[in-house]
């Protein structure tokens, strides 16, 4: 298993950027690996599912996500999956004074004969995850603007 995780701290209320990170179409803003993620059911809540496109190491894939816990305002945990792959993103929100901090982690488990690939991912999905987590400081620090 692959696992990043990141730290972003904000100044912006937690619940308005709880709302904006629930919204897992939000990826197409702050995850420079998102080529595009549309809603195909729910309301956001417990069982939303989303058709996520990605872009990594020069090649497109597909992934179902669906909301596996939406605790407001404190928890979202999602479960993409794919042939190839199983990931779960999970971000946790804690305020303190007028900070926000988001610890957002990724897990993602490689199925077959790609998991043979792992050790020689590995420094892409480091790459990935700085990367994500820059473009998650960005945006949430538009919401604080």
């Amino acid at each position: 298993m692959i696992v990043i995780e990141r730290e972003v701290t904000v100044a912006a209320d937690t619940a308005r950027v709880f709302d904006y990170l629930a919204d897992f179409r939000t990826t197409q803003e702050w995850d420079p690996g998102t080529v595009r993620t549309t809603l195909v059911s729910g309301d956001g809540g417990v069982g939303t599912t989303y058709h996520n496109t990605s872009r990594f190491n020069g090649r497109e894939t597909e992934l179902t996500y669906v909301v596996e816990e939406c605790v407001r305002p404190d928890r979202i945990v999602l479960r993409g999956e794919n042939r190839t792959i199983v990931a779960r993103d999970t971000m946790t929100f804690s305020s303190e004074s007028h900070l926000t901090r988001v610890t957002y982690r990724a897990e993602f488990r490689l199925k077959g004969l790609v998991s043979l690939a792992e050790p020689f991912l590995r420094r892409s999905f480091d790459r990935l995850g700085e990367e994500a987590e820059e473009g998650l400081r960005n945006a949430l620090g538009r919401l604080a603007a």
